[in-house]
């Protein structure tokens, strides 16, 4: 099944195979051990992510409720009347579902999933990009997708990807998608990633956005036992990259969009914001505090990066239960 689809959850093989997801979960790792698959949280996918991308069926199947956490907590950080980038992926489809309620909101998108979620929503404006659908995801990608682009200014991107590290940032299995999600990024004031635990510390083909541009990370909290997405976590803060994790608990809220004092406690475990001065610059971006406003003499930014459509504002004074520093080295 996994050589067949790329990927399988935990609870579809045990219904196939008619047996306890305990059992399957064993099996599982005898068959990861044997180097002939990677375990995911829920489920399974084939070795090697450099060489194949899962479906959109596949991967809708796989850490839904994680998903769910990130897109409540993403959400809570969008305010009325912005204009924000949101890029293809079953994750930002959540956040699309939860976006759906924030009036005056333009959402520019490749997606035709996250179009769809906001397709009936009152006060929000969709923008398509043009460009080739790709149907494995449902995403416009080429030429047409990043020409449509050009010249675009929003406050914020939001993105997903097949994997993140420290060392590379944001990676996908597809070149297609990657240019296009590079596109996105340069539209946009503020970068942020999401990503649940399974995709911390893995690494694909195409880099999409390098660390030192990534300005938040909203993910779920790995579980005790991973200790390669805890080393990833810390890692990526002390690169500079401010880290929101969310907690369990979020499917109660699936159907609403959250404000930052409706994000339920457990939702808003912490906050790792980046070590001060630890940013380093690539491509020529200018060094931001997490704020999202140049530091005090550091002078304007050059006029290539002057790129949002208003003012970024202050992250939502509730959605900060706690700062946990990065490690200095």
């Amino acid at each position: 099944m996994v050589r067949a689809n790329g990927a399988v959850s935990l609870r579809e093989l045990a219904r196939v195979v008619q047996t306890s997801e305990v059992t399957v979960r064993r099996d599982v790792r005898a068959l990861e051990a044997e180097g002939l698959l990677d375990r995911r949280h829920g489920g399974a996918v084939l070795p090697g992510g450099f060489t194949r991308e899962s479906g959109f069926p596949q991967k809708s199947h796989l850490a839904t409720a994680e998903k769910t956490a990130i897109a409540d907590l993403a959400a809570s950080f969008v305010e009325e009347g912005e204009a924000v980038v949101v890029g293809a992926g079953t994750t930002t489809q959540e956040l699309a579902r939860r976006l759906a309620r924030v009036p005056g909101l333009t959402v520019v998108t490749n997606s035709l999933l996250v179009a769809q979620a906001l397709a009936h929503a009152n006060r929000v404006e969709v923008v398509m990009t043009g460009g080739t659908l790709r149907g494995s995801n449902y995403a416009l990608v080429g030429s047409g997708a990043e020409q449509s682009l050009h010249g675009l200014r929003v406050t914020r991107a939001f993105l997903s990807g097949s994997g993140l590290t420290a060392e590379r940032g944001l990676s996908t299995s597809n070149m297609l998608s990657a240019s296009v999600d590079r596109a996105l990024v340069q539209a946009a004031a503020e970068v942020v990633v999401l990503a649940d635990h399974t995709k911390l510390g893995t690494d694909t083909m195409f880099q999409t956005v390098p660390t030192d541009v990534i300005t938040r990370l909203v993910t779920d909290e790995p579980p005790s036992h991973d200790d390669r997405a805890a080393t990833e976590l810390q890692a990526l803060a002390d690169q500079g990259v401010h880290i929101s994790v969310a907690g369990p608990g979020a499917g109660a809220s699936a159907g609403a969009v959250p404000g930052p004092e409706q994000v339920p406690q457990q939702q808003r475990r912490r906050d790792v914001p980046p070590l001060p001065g630890q940013r380093r610059t690539h491509g020529g971006h200018h060094p931001m505090p997490p704020g999202g406003q140049p530091q005090p003499g550091g002078g304007a930014p050059p006029p290539s990066q002057l790129r949002s459509a208003g003012s970024l504002g202050g992250e939502p004074p509730t959605a900060r239960v706690a700062d946990l520093a990065p490690r200095r080295r």
